[in-house]
Formats: C-alpha cells, structure tokens, sequence
C-alpha cells in the first residue's frame, strides 16, 4: 500500500509520515504550494519556501522520497475566490473548511494518486474508522481526535465517503505533548516548529487588508443598538414567547448565551438572574412540542434579527459664538450612530477589534452586517442580546450528510451534540429535518452565530455525522 503524507513543514505532518514509515508502509511526502503572493501576509515574506524547506529536511531525516506540487491556481479559484464572494455578501466563510474539502482530499489527492498513491494522509486530530452501512457496504466514520484540546475533526466536516475511503489521520490518537515528544526523540527538524496561523496556507493577515485586493473600501455609518429595541421589536418578542412556550413548564427562557470568563478576559461568568427553579445554564425544552413545531414557525425562530427599522432623522443647529450652523442626529432610544466604517463587508458578526469607536464602559461587538444600507450593528458587552441565537436553520442545498446511512428524513426530530466553530465545546441541541431545511435548535443559546460559518453534528460516541453553512 502506497501512502502519501502531505508534509507542510509542521510538527504534526512530519510525526504523521514518521509512524506510517515505521509501520512498514510505502511512504512518499508531498509538500503543496497554494499561495503566492507575500504582500498579503503580516510578514511579508515567502512562509511557504521556509515551510517547503523544513518539510524536506523531515522527508530526508526519515528518508522518503520528496515531492512538490502547485496547487497554487487551483487554491484561488476554489477557496480564495469563494472567500472573496462570501465576504462580499456579507457572510463569513471558512477557509480552512473549504481548503479540505477542494484541496488537500480533491486536487492534492488528484496529485498524489497521479504519483501511485493509493491513500493521503496528514496530520489531522482525528480518527477514521470503518462500518458496515444497512446493505453490506463499507462505510468511513469521521471521530473526534482523542486530544480535547486539539480535536480537528470539525476541519473535516464537508468531507465525503469517496475522499474518506482514499485518507488517513496517524495521529489522531495522540495528543499535541505526545506527537511533540515522538518529534524531539527522532531529531526530526520540525520539533520545535510553531503551529501555523491565520488563513489555511495563507498565513496570518489582516483581513481587511487582505480583502480589499478585491473589495473595494466603501464608508458607511456604525449603528449601536441599545436594549431598548429588544424591548419593542415584534422579532425578538416573538422568539422569547416561542421559546418560552415550548420549555416544558411554559416560564421565560434563557435568551443570552453563556460565555466562558477567557472570553471576558478573566471576569466571572455571566450571572444573568433566571426564573426560580430554573436550571442556569440551559433550556429545558418538551421534547414532544419541539417536535410539533411548523415550518413557518420554525422559520421565523431561525431567522436573523432585523434592525433596518432604526432610523435616524438629523436636524440642523448653530454652534459656537459664531452660531455655525451643523448637523446632528436626533435622539433615538433605540440606537445611536456611533462611527463610521470603511466598508461593511469587512466586519463579521461577534468581531471587537477594528471598530474604532470609544467611550464605553465595555467593548463594542459586531452584531450584524447590513450589506444592502452598508451599515455595521453594533452593542456593548459581551452578552448584548443581539448577539445570541437559539435556533439556526440550514438550507436543504447545504446539507451535507458523511453518513449517508444516518441521514434524516423530513419530519425527524434528533438529539445531537453540535458546534458551530472550531474548539467550541459541543453544545446540546435538537435538530429538525424540514423540506425547508434543516433546523439546529440549542438548549442554550448561541453568541456570534455568524452566517456562512459550518454547525457540524455529533452522536455520543464521538462521531461526526454530518454538517452544513448556516
């Protein structure tokens, strides 16, 4: 059996083409090139040529042979360009997702299979296993990497049974000190090499920079949303009722979703005060009235705050012992304009940084984008309640089963363990299968869904079972 690792240079890669060659494979390494220019990174130098460097080194000291290819082109059109379109839309893509699926198990596989391979492994945390389906076939499971603290299963969730059955993962059943120490006892030149950063082969940039190569700069103004709108918005009252009738003693659900205290830069957690007799961190919902949710109720449960019923109104008045006359917004209770920014397209929903808005107590958030207006929403805190979400909903084109086998059908209603972005602990939630889509509805709510990211789903047994954007 012929294998081919894609070595990029890291200690993970190298640790991976290590065991399979003492494992007595036949084992090639391959490094891949997916980005040219330099300009884009923090850097601004070539990363992949040290990378490429390093990982040949590690293909020697093991002594297999090397390969290079270009997927260079291949990467822009697949992952870069669809990187681009998501931003412009006001979505938030996942590269690294993006870059699995179309690149390393697709075109790279292509590569390697051009070259005799017959599997392509890396140095993913996670496992592969297999089954047999309902009628006899063999089926690839996709399992969560045995290290807590380095799972990358969640990478792997758009990954079909045809690329899973050609892919390997050797080191998913250690953890990061073990696969460090295999490293430094071999003398392997990756050893000690820092884990990469930023956006997948890209490297670490800053994003609007990076995203104004193609997304032209456009000012608009940055609206702050005060608690008051939640208290007169139709929208929010609804999913308040909503969920509030479906817990099983009909009472106010929890609205705001809990945050751990690193996100608070090591404040407590949020006490937010909750009905007597409540549990603290969770809903409690019937199972049975879940179920019976319709369609048109759970699309308005899904669906994303609204907020282009905040209008501003200016008014004129003389200022100074001159009396110059100015404009000035005139005072809303449920908003303020607050800034400007240089482009909506550039913000992601929960982003704090890059802002540039002062005079608050606390740090501002992105709450949403409104691409149509070229408007940024934004509130202060870390639990703002536009900043929580209990029900997302995932269009039927975007659902993607690995296992075809354990597919929902519409009218099902299942108990799944998901996350919705990488090292998220997984969250309880109950997902519905519609023909309008699939519905992801959390015991507790969830802070920064930003759309055009993945929720990939688990059993309790650590497997991966399906995903889809959001």
């Amino acid at each position: 059996m012929k294998i081919c690792v894609g070595l990029s240079g890291g200690v993970d890669s190298s640790v991976a083409a290590l065991l399979l060659k003492q494992q007595g494979y036949d084992v090639f390494a391959m490094f891949m090139q997916n980005w040219h220019d330099a300009d884009a990174t923090l850097h601004g130098d070539c990363e992949w040529e040290e990378d490429r460097f390093v990982a040949e080194l590690v293909a020697r000291k093991i002594g297999i042979p090397f390969y290079f290819v270009d997927l260079s082109e291949t990467y822009r059109q697949r992952v870069v360009d669809e990187m681009f379109a998501e931003y412009a839309a006001g979505r938030t893509p996942n590269p690294d997702i993006l870059c699995n699926r179309e690149i390393k198990f697709d075109a790279f596989l292509q590569a390697a299979q051009r070259l005799g391979a017959d599997y392509v492994a890396t140095g993913h945390y996670c496992r592969r296993a297999e089954c047999t389906g309902p009628d006899g076939e063999r089926l690839y499971r996709i399992l969560a990497g045995t290290d807590p603290n380095k799972d990358q299963s969640y990478f792997l969730c758009q990954l079909t049974q045809e690329q899973l059955s050609r892919a390997l993962f050797p080191i998913g059943h250690l953890t990061k000190p073990e696969v460090r120490q295999i490293a430094r006892l071999a003398e392997l030149p990756s050893a000690e090499k820092k884990d990469s950063q930023g956006i997948c082969f890209v490297g670490k940039v800053d994003l609007p920079t990076f995203l104004k190569q193609k997304l032209l700069p456009a000012p608009g103004p940055v609206v702050e949303v005060y608690d008051a709108f939640y208290d007169a918005d139709p929208a929010y009252a609804f999913v308040r009722e909503t969920l509030g009738s479906l817990l099983r003693t009909e009472g106010e659900p929890l609205m705001t979703a809990r945050f751990r205290s690193e996100d608070t830069g090591g404040q407590a957690y949020n006490n937010r005060p909750l009905p007597a007799g409540g549990d603290r961190t969770r809903n409690d919902f019937d199972p049975q009235k879940v179920a019976a949710l319709p369609d048109d109720i759970l699309l308005r449960l899904s669906a994303p705050l609204r907020y282009d019923t905040l209008h501003f109104e200016t008014e004129t008045y003389r200022s100074g012992k001159h009396h110059v006359k100015k404009t000035r917004y005139k005072a809303n209770p449920w908003g303020k304009v607050v800034g400007t920014h240089d482009g909506a397209q550039f913000y992601t929903v929960g982003q704090r940084k890059g802002l540039g808005v002062g005079g608050h107590a606390d740090s501002l958030f992105v709450l949403t984008t409104d691409m149509a207006s070229n408007t940024v929403y934004v509130g202060e805190g870390h639990a703002h309640k536009g900043l929580s979400r209990s029900c997302l909903r995932i269009a039927p084109e975007e659902i993607h089963w690995i296992r075809p086998d354990r597919a929902m059908l519409p009218g099902e209603a299942r108990r799944f363990r998901v996350r919705i972005r990488y090292r998220q602990p997984l969250q309880d939630a109950t997902l519905l299968m519609r023909e309008s889509g699939l519905y992801l509805l959390f015991d507790t709510p969830q802070r920064a869904a930003a759309p055009g990211q993945f929720a990939a789903w688990y059993d309790d047994a650590d497997e991966m079972l399906g995903s889809g954007r959001f």
